[in-house]
């Protein structure tokens, strides 16, 4: 199915590292290797920005009609092999077929979307206050684009910063995570079949610490687009500022999920499975402080552990899975070290807490989704992100004092809520800290809405028209007659 070691792609070419390095991709469900890619550094780097800035001085006059066609084409193909794409992903990360293939419909969107949007970007003429002058403003790429992708959804994140960059005119050096490398590769392939043009979407594999001293050092890059943690992000925002190149970032959540006395629990409980258990609750976006207003907290949480009892745990590629593996061994015991952590300071496994280590399990790293009650502010399943399936459940008195704890954090990506107060739901609404908020609304996200955080969770917004804006630059035109 795969060849012996999948290469870079870089000015329309296929090549391997100039380390002549590899490295195995592992199935986490099987810790079976599924491929072999290769694992370049900062000199692969320097050619990829090299081919990106070269193309950038055409493919920036292309007209947003002609770039358009090109995404579209793109967005055909990416469709027609989504079921290929949606079986790379699994297979290399263990999300279930079904959310695989979901996402592979979600980077085919990202591409049609943004063919669409490529045709309109607009300007303005501006009152002059003299007559003798007539004033303009217009839009023009920002140049080279550095993207770095992170692995819990790695066709879709690659797909959501590729296309608004090559929409707005500009060209993309593309890193992502070496955990998930295939379905990317597989996308290039793509890319290439589609037609785009060399260098302008160039495809660079291996050390994230070289690649990145390289994005950040590299004076033709003028952009750079990230994924991934907000300590990794303070210090790529860190090397940007020494030449202030623009930088747009989606770092870390720990979102918040009210429920209501006057909400509706089984939707609820359906909500919160869908923003906590889905891709195995690995989501910056997904819930990690459960708070439940005390006069329901009881009858949520049973209605929550019959919810979880019905679950299917295991390899994503089997059919009616719908929880799979944890990413790689690393992960497993960073969710488990908070299980054991909350245990240890008073808390009480309501359910599930084990690790999954029989028969097909032996050779995966798969944990039982779990529910934690009991729980206090100096636990670190509080405060500190779990990217696992794992919900600590606070119960509450009122929403003034709901609101000031679910704002009690650095972070300010997604919060989500339950109720069927209009009025509240407007006033919560308001009132949280948050880039994104779900009202009765577990899985809020779509292409064409806005995606990012406040506070620490990040900077700009990817999604829709919104993300266009990250990659063009406003320039002031003033013509004396």
């Amino acid at each position: 199915m795969l060849e012996q070691v999948k290469a870079m792609y870089i000015n329309g070419e296929w090549v391997q590292a100039e380390s002549g390095q590899s490295v195995e991709v592992i199935n986490p469900a099987t810790s079976e290797s599924v491929g072999t890619v290769a694992y370049g550094d900062n000199r692969d780097t320097a050619k990829a920005i090299d081919a990106a800035h070269e193309a950038f001085k055409s493919w920036s006059k292309l007209t947003g009609q002609k770039r358009s066609k090109y995404l579209s084409n793109l967005y055909e193909l990416v469709r027609k092999n989504r079921d290929e794409l949606a079986d790379l992903i699994s297979a290399e990360m263990g999300k279930p077929i079904g959310e695989a293939k979901f996402e592979a419909l979600g980077a085919a969107d990202n591409f049609m979307w943004y063919a669409e949007e490529a045709k309109r970007i607009y300007g303005e003429t501006i009152p002059s206050t003299f007559e003798n002058k007539r004033l303009m403003a217009i839009k023009q790429p920002v140049g080279v684009v550095a993207a770095i992708t992170p692995w819990n959804f790695p066709l879709n994140m690659a797909a959501r910063k590729i296309a608004p960059a090559i929409a707005a005119g500009c060209t993309v050096v593309l890193k992502p995570a070496m955990k998930t490398p295939l379905s990317v590769i597989r996308l290039f392939e793509l890319i290439e079949e589609a037609g785009f043009p060399k260098g302008v979407v160039n495809l660079v594999l291996g050390k994230a610490g070289k690649i990145g001293e390289e994005i950040v050092a590299n004076p033709k890059v003028a952009k750079i687009t990230f994924t991934g943690s907000t300590a990794v992000g303070k210090q790529l925002m860190a090397g940007a500022a020494q030449q202030v190149k623009r930088i747009s970032m989606e770092l870390g959540g720990h979102a918040p999920f009210i429920v209501f006395e006057d909400a509706d629990l089984d939707q609820a409980v359906q909500g919160l499975f869908e923003s906590k258990y889905r891709n195995t609750g690995q989501m910056c976006i997904c819930t990690n402080r459960l708070y439940v207003q005390e006069s329901v907290v009881e009858a949520f949480t049973q209605k929550l552990i019959e919810r979880l009892k019905n679950v299917k745990v295991g390899d994503g590629r089997l059919k009616g899975v719908e929880i799979g593996p944890l990413v790689d061994e690393g992960a497993l015991n960073n969710v488990m070290e908070h299980i054991r952590d909350a245990h240890e300071k008073g808390g009480t496994i309501a359910y599930g807490g084990n690790r999954l280590t029989e028969g097909d399990y032996s050779k995966g790293f798969f944990l039982e989704p779990t529910v934690i009650t009991n729980v206090s502010s100096d636990m670190k399943i509080s405060y500190e992100e779990t990217f696992g399936p794992v919900v600590p459940i606070i119960p509450f008195k009122d929403e003034t004092s709901v609101i000031e704890s679910a704002n009690d954090t650095t972070y300010g990506l997604a919060a989500y809520f339950y109720s069927k107060d209009n009025s509240r739901c407007f006033r919560v609404a308001e009132a949280l800290e948050y880039g994104i908020v779900g009202v009765n609304d577990g899985a809020p996200t779509q292409t064409q809405a806005p995606f990012g955080g406040f506070k620490e969770s990040g900077i700009g917004r990817e999604g829709g028209h919104f993300a266009m804006e990250e990659f063009l630059e406003t320039k002031f035109v003033s013509f004396g007659l």
